[in-house]
């Protein structure tokens, strides 16, 4: 009987731990990358300049790129530098959106990145996808996933308490997207990918049962390992479906309709947290509201600087920025065949259950 397995990509290195960036160059050379350090480092504001200064001695033709990103045209900007040079990696130091513009640049012109990661605010640390705002909407592109995942626990814990919430949000809403992908399997016939789905899911799971805080060693490491296998699980499935449904939805809506409320991290972990309230699913949503209240992330709209109004404007106008999308809010029929009274209705009695 033949044996069937399929392959999966993956980074040839994953590394979180304090101290982690000392080992690039060595990393580097071994693998055969780039012998001689002839790379391209990526440098975002922040932390990026002082890992740089880091990892120079050991990457002494380095070139050094300095961006502000998180856009199509910084990334666009990007590649045209990377076009020319003559290196054979590049390595996107710095939080979200430098390493996402890196990853879209790197793809571009078809050179190996490796990310440094000084947060741990999303799942873009290992994903398949770079978002990067274009006139006036956040969408995402598929990129290659990177070489290799450098997490150094010493910039994360130096960096903004905020960042490392917002990854527990992003990480804890993987349980709503899986529960909305698994909906649609059941209601449209869509396909489900069985091992994309547990590593999603356990990575949350792992969130859920972990007692600790973001000051201990051990619970850096399990957020970080869960957005990084959050990530890998699009690049199995070959869709963003096992970590984003009726959740990022309504982050997206809000980007749309009202910017500048809250983190991404943040906007999708109360999405997810009233799309598991829509299921009816009361254990999950009483897990999930006491892993947010814990870390003290937002589960009210009121949070995030929202009125009851401005939630229903979101949440109804939500379906609508992933059409091809099958959500709990697809299926209840918000924004289609359900009445914004009875949306209301429902936020309020969200809001009731939230509330001690």
């Amino acid at each position: 009987m033949p044996l069937l397995t399929r392959s999966v990509q993956a980074p040839l290195t994953i590394d979180v731990r304090r101290g982690a960036v000392a080992s690039l160059g060595k990393l580097l050379a071994d693998g055969r990358v780039s012998a001689n350090g002839e790379v391209a480092i990526v440098v975002g504001p922040g932390q990026g300049e002082k890992i740089a200064e880091l990892i120079a001695p050991t990457l002494k033709n380095a070139q050094i790129l300095h961006v502000t990103g998180g856009t199509l045209e910084s990334a666009l900007e990007l590649g045209t530098q990377l076009r020319n040079l003559s290196v054979d990696a590049v390595v996107g130091i710095g939080g979200g959106k430098t390493v996402d513009t890196t990853k879209y640049a790197a793809t571009r012109y078809g050179l190996p990145m490796v990310t440094v990661a000084t947060s741990l605010a999303n799942d873009g640390i290992a994903s398949p996808t770079a978002t990067l705002d274009h006139d006036g909407a956040r969408p995402s592109y598929g990129v290659h996933i990177p070489l290799a995942v450098f997490v150094d626990l010493d910039f994360v814990e130096s960096g903004p308490d905020s960042q490392t919430k917002a990854g527990i949000g992003d990480v804890l809403c993987k349980i709503s997207a899986v529960a909305d992908w698994e909906l649609s399997a059941r209601e449209t016939g869509e396909p489900i990918d069985g091992l994309a789905v547990a590593m999603a899911r356990s990575s949350a799971e792992a969130l859920i049962n972990h007692p600790g805080s973001i000051t201990d060693d051990g619970y850096l490491i399990t957020l970080a390992e869960g957005l990084i296998m959050a990530g890998l699980s699009m690049a199995v499935a070959g869709t963003s479906r096992p970590a984003s449904g009726g959740c990022h939805e309504i982050s997206h809506s809000m980007n749309i309709l009202k910017p500048g409320h809250g983190s991404h991290g943040e906007q999708v972990g109360l999405g997810g947290l009233f799309c598991t309230f829509l299921r009816g699913d009361q254990s999950r949503f009483q897990q999930m509201s006491r892993v947010l209240a814990r870390h003290g992330l937002p589960r009210l709209p009121a949070d995030l600087g929202l009125s009851l109004d401005d939630f229903v404007e979101v949440a109804e106008f939500a379906p609508k920025t992933r059409p091809e999308r099958y959500t709990i809010l697809e299926h209840l029929g918000v924004g289609a065949t359900m009445s914004r009274a009875k949306l209301r209705t429902l936020v309020e009695d969200y809001v009731d259950a939230v509330r001690p």
